[in-house]
């Protein structure tokens, strides 16, 4: 081969990579959002985009100048995994998985942090008072979901993705699986879990009897990732949850176009989102720069407890402010960090609603 042909060739394989990045993140973004939503033009078309949420419908706090600076250095999007029996419904539902994603302007690393669905928070709706951070989506839908992460965690989030386990399921059926090593006790509870995504999505495969290491399908990764009630309760769910993103992010990174290209088809209008095609040409412009940073779960320090009635058993942040300087020193690298007197009147609710506070911390 000619100096010239090996030019034009590593030329191509280098292209071929690129798009290769921009298409994968559009599907994995932290379950399609971590890395920008990003997607070759052509395929724009086929996501639900530009939902935005008006303006008077979003509650926020009154942040200083200084965060508000700090915060316009990141682009932060709020994911949302609903648990829903109909496949494609947006409107309402329990959304077990609440992630925080914020991509750092200038390094392009990206961060997660989960919101554990049970986390003891105000709402934002007098008629619903504090309640489990899930049902935010479940009584308001998206809009009730971000204003419920911007004034409980100081933040000014007005973009977010939606999607389904359906969603989930296809795109890991398209990339053939994903490895999994099962303990006993996740092996002897995934096979609920799997009849029940069955009759969602109208997939079937097939149940698992003992620990091991497995390539699960759509339907058993799924169900793998929605595992409860193992030691870790919640905790351990929403490591089985990023977990399951980094495998698919391995198994996406060695697909060929022609695997992402049927990928981007049958998931892309599974999602809701509230980029608009011109917002997501942005993002994608430096698809190739993004890097995926450390992720984490929220509440930092907590206990979980039985609070009865509509409640029911929470997590409950040890203390909500405390925890929120945290939060900010990781997802905004924040030093000594001042929550506003909104979060700190919160933090004292909680505190004077369940008893608990900073000095019950295991």
């Amino acid at each position: 081969m000619s100096d010239t042909s090996q030019k034009k060739h590593a030329k191509s394989a280098k292209k071929r990579r690129k798009v290769k990045l921009a298409v994968f993140a559009a599907e994995i973004i932290v379950l399609l959002v971590v890395l920008g939503v990003l997607f070759v033009a052509l395929k724009l078309s086929k996501l639900d985009s530009g939902n935005k949420i008006e303006a008077k419908d979003l509650q926020m706090n009154d942040l200083p100048k200084e965060t508000k600076t700090t915060l316009e250095k990141y682009t932060t999007i709020a994911l949302f995994g609903l648990d829903n029996r109909d496949t494609g419904d947006f409107i309402r539902g329990n959304s077990d998985v609440i992630i925080i994603a914020s991509i750092n302007e200038k390094t392009k690393e990206v961060k997660m942090a989960s919101v554990y669905r049970d986390t003891y928070l105000n709402m934002t709706d007098t008629s619903l008072g504090y309640r489990k951070a899930n049902a935010a989506y479940a009584n308001g839908g998206v809009d009730l979901a971000v204003s419920m992460l911007n004034v409980n965690l100081d933040l000014d989030i007005t973009d977010y993705v939606v999607v389904d386990f359906n969603a989930v399921t296809k795109a890991i059926d398209l990339l053939g699986g994903i490895e999994v090593t099962l303990t006993d006790e996740e092996a002897r509870l995934i096979n609920g879990y799997i009849e029940e995504v069955e009759e969602v999505t109208g997939t079937k495969s097939q149940r698992i009897y003992s620990g091991g290491t497995y390539t699960l399908d759509g339907v058993q990764a799924t169900s793998y990732a929605r595992i409860r009630y193992t030691m870790g309760d919640d905790y351990k769910r929403t490591e089985r949850q990023r977990y399951v993103i980094g495998k698919m992010v391995e198994k996406a990174l060695a697909s060929d176009l022609a695997t992402i290209n049927e990928l981007v088809d049958a998931v892309l209008p599974e999602i809701k989102t509230s980029f608009t095609t011109s917002e997501l040409l942005l993002l994608a412009k430096d698809a190739f720069d993004y890097s995926l940073g450390e992720n984490t779960g929220f509440p930092f320090e907590k206990l979980a407890t039985d609070l009865g009635g509509k409640a029911g058993d929470c997590v409950i942040p040890l203390d909500l402010a405390g925890n929120v300087e945290k939060l900010h020193e990781f997802l905004f690298e924040t030093e000594n960090y001042q929550v506003t007197p909104s979060v700190s009147r919160i933090s004292s609710e909680i505190v004077q609603k369940t008893g608990l506070s900073a000095a019950d911390i295991p």
